[in-house]
């Protein structure tokens, strides 16, 4: 069967999505891997299918598959994607759409950018989760120059290490085991963020599966809320990370907006044959 793909991005943090609303799809974990290769597949960080709504009055339901070919509840930058996707088909500005991770209000404004409600932050431990209790405003955890993050869930677990410059942390050394610290049962994206001023955050990711990305929408979320925490900036900040700006809002009502670009790269397709079953 020939399977057709949408290649998007969000900053950079590409995807490869499929429509899978009239026809079921299942990909193996090593096909999804194979996919993702950049050498000898399309190409990404994660793989996306849009399937069919679960319940009334959402899009689509948003499945979200990394890299290595593990299935996480939660990503921003794809929302926005996906949701520019059914915004655009349906002819709307609104759109709701259904992962794991719950419900998401997306919306897209006069200049092309797309807003997206990522819900309420998760801070108690038990939530994020971690393996016991703790205080997830400074984990007593650590890696090299890395020392007691914030610890907190947008969907998916992170860990925030606030630093004095983003740019000279060894990420690629440090990440990977902090992502496997016994103090995250289901792993956990890390951050290093650096403060610039009292609405500005610098921030690099390492995202679990996957490795470094450009950019992480959920990571975002996760720092600006780190920073705000910690009262280092008000509760609108932008985080500029590598493939560029977004800007997120902590609102009155608890709610996490984060609003940013959403880019078609190129569509094409494949046969399902020539890839892992």
């Amino acid at each position: 069967m020939t399977l057709a793909f949408i290649k998007m991005h969000g900053l950079g943090n590409d995807f490869v999505v499929f429509d899978a609303r009239e026809t079921a799809l299942s990909l193996s974990p090593a096909a999804v891997r194979a996919v993702a290769d950049r050498r000898t597949g399309v190409g990404c960080d994660q793989l996306i299918v849009i399937e069919p709504p679960r319940t009334p009055g959402t899009a689509a339901f948003m499945r979200i598959r990394n890299a290595d070919g593990s299935e996480v509840a939660a990503c921003g930058n794809a929302s926005r994607c996906v949701a520019a996707l059914l915004m655009a088909e349906a002819g709307r500005d609104r759109v709701t759409l259904e992962t794991r991770a719950g419900r998401l209000e997306a919306g897209r404004r006069a200049d092309g950018h797309v807003t997206v409600d990522m819900g309420v932050a998760k801070l108690d431990w038990q939530e994020i989760p971690l393996a016991g209790p703790a205080d997830t405003n400074a984990l007593e955890i650590g890696q090299g120059p890395l020392s007691r993050p914030v610890a907190v869930s947008m969907g998916n677990p992170h860990a925030v290490f606030f630093v004095p410059d983003a740019e000279a942390v060894a990420l690629s050394e440090v990440g990977p085991v902090l992502e496997h610290h016994p103090m995250f049962p289901e792993r956990a994206n890390i951050e290093v963020a650096q403060v610039l001023g009292p609405g500005r955050l610098r921030m690099r990711v390492w995202e679990r599966g996957t490795g470094i990305t450009r950019a992480c929408g959920t990571g975002a979320c996760a720092t600006a809320i780190a920073a705000m925490r910690r009262r280092l900036t008000g509760r609108r900040v932008t985080v500029t990370l590598p493939g560029g700006p977004l800007t997120i809002e902590w609102d009155d009502a608890d709610q996490i907006v984060m609003t940013g670009p959403a880019t078609t790269s190129f569509t094409g397709s494949f046969d399902e044959d020539d890839y892992p079953a």
